[in-house]
């Protein structure tokens, strides 16, 4: 009977033993996961490379992307009227971008960054004519764009060596190549060389030993009307406003 009695005793410390491992496991996995302080302290205690840089109050780097663009076309009451023209519609078509990163930080949580950029650009404007008449007429707009968006970006707390991040700010555009002024667009339909966008946008960050490697897809949309009117010209005066519209794929690479 104690013999028994002892065996018991021992399964049943045993399986206690069991139990407050599981607790144990339990908590760890909670405290993982639950909250952002947490996983900051655990990290603290590891050798993680986001550490290294979330020490540096700045950083810098380049930044290269692809990006596809069109415009928002809002119609007149000329439109409505013309016999020339029964649609008129924004072709996109692709680019790329090539600029700098430069960013700081404020806090452990947001960045402020100024990323100056060089971005090459093509649009079209369609012009489908009226019934029995000739093939749709295009307006093809190359541009190269000097670009100075400001932002402010929000990242999460890190996880092991990757975090996520939102951003939003604004863009201010010049094109450097626009034929606007040129005696040879005096027919055709001209775009302001200059432009203003808000911007909007998501991404991930990986850290590795040397740099920051930052995917991030991101939305600019136009604030002013960049049509310049020409009350002479038909394919002008079917328009009442025209803004930008891009979207743009990133890849960052910082350190």
């Amino acid at each position: 009977m104690r013999a028994i009695n002892t065996w018991n005793m021992f399964n049943l410390l045993r399986n206690k033993a069991v139990i407050t491992r599981l607790k144990q496991g339990a908590l760890l996995l909670l405290l993982t996961f639950v909250s952002a302080s947490a996983l900051q302290a655990q990290y603290q205690q590891g050798n993680f490379n986001f550490l290294d840089f979330q020490a540096k109050q700045y950083y810098f780097g380049i930044t290269l992307g692809y990006n596809q663009g069109d415009y928002r076309i809002f119609k007149s009451k000329e439109f409505i009227r013309s016999d020339s023209f029964a649609r008129v519609e924004s072709v996109g078509g692709p680019g790329f971008n090539l600029g700098i990163v430069s960013n700081l930080r404020i806090g452990d949580y947001f960045d402020l960054r100024f990323l100056p950029t060089l971005s090459f650009a093509e649009r079209n404007l369609r012009y489908t004519r009226a019934l029995n008449q000739a093939r749709p007429l295009n307006r093809k707009i190359e541009s190269v764009l000097v670009e100075m968006p400001f932002h402010v970006r929000y990242k999460s707390a890190p996880y092991h060596d990757f975090r996520l991040f939102v951003i939003g700010g604004v863009k201010y555009s010049f094109d450097v190549a626009s034929d606007s002024r040129s005696r040879q667009a005096a027919g055709l339909v001209r775009i302001s060389p200059t432009d203003f966008q808000f911007e909007y946008g998501t991404g991930i960050q990986f850290f590795f030993p040397y740099f920051i490697f930052s995917p991030e897809i991101k939305v600019s949309q136009g604030i002013n009307n960049i049509l310049i009117y020409n009350n002479n010209l038909g394919q002008s005066t079917i328009l009442d406003k025209v803004m930008s519209r891009t979207f743009t794929l990133s890849f960052h690479f910082e350190g």
